[in-house]
């Protein structure tokens, strides 16, 4: 299905049937407590709502970016996504994703999938109230010589938290949803 009208229009409208639950009180990521919540997995991990979040996210990747990703779990469908949409649009974009804690078996490190140093990419994150897990993304995939060309979280619920954060690392940040957007208080 090509929701390239208005994608992120479509995302707005999939995040508000699916995602936004208002029966709190919910504890955030930051610790942070609040009166409602962001599922953003029951976007992302459905058929039609990972299309949309793929085109959705595909128009903010730049055309010389190899590959998008970020911390998992998070990050992890919305890459994917990106990827299928960029190769649907006739683009190569690959997704990858920053584990946690680097493994001590295997291949070993941090990052897992198609990127290495020297690759171009786009840091992203599913929802953020800090900013924390894109910073945290960025700073190991510079750890290995990545270089991150942008950041982008599908919901924004920091005010400029997340922004100020990203800023001070010399990335540029978009936010496509807000909490406006969704019909809840920021």
């Amino acid at each position: 299905m090509n929701f390239s009208d208005d994608p992120r229009a479509a995302l707005i409208e999939h995040l508000k049937a699916h995602a936004v639950r208002t029966d709190g009180p919910f504890t955030l990521r930051s610790g942070a407590t609040s009166s409602w919540y962001i599922d953003a997995r029951q976007t992302t991990f459905s058929g039609k709502g990972a299309s949309i979040v793929g085109e959705a996210v595909l128009m903010e990747v730049p055309s010389d970016v190899d590959a998008v990703g970020g911390l998992t779990m998070g990050a992890d469908p919305i890459a994917v996504a990106t990827a299928i949409a960029a190769s649907n649009a006739g683009r190569d974009v690959k997704a990858f994703s920053v584990r946690k804690e680097a493994k001590d078996h295997g291949t070993g490190g941090r990052l897992v999938g198609p990127v290495a140093a020297g690759s171009t990419v786009v840091a992203l994150e599913d929802t953020t109230t800090t900013g924390s897990a894109l910073a945290e993304a960025v700073e190991a995939l510079r750890a290995e010589d990545v270089n991150v060309v942008k950041a982008v979280a599908l919901v924004d619920r920091s005010g400029d938290a997340a922004a100020k954060r990203l800023e001070a690392l010399g990335v540029p940040y978009v936010a496509l949803v807000r909490p406006a957007d969704l019909g809840v208080e920021g």
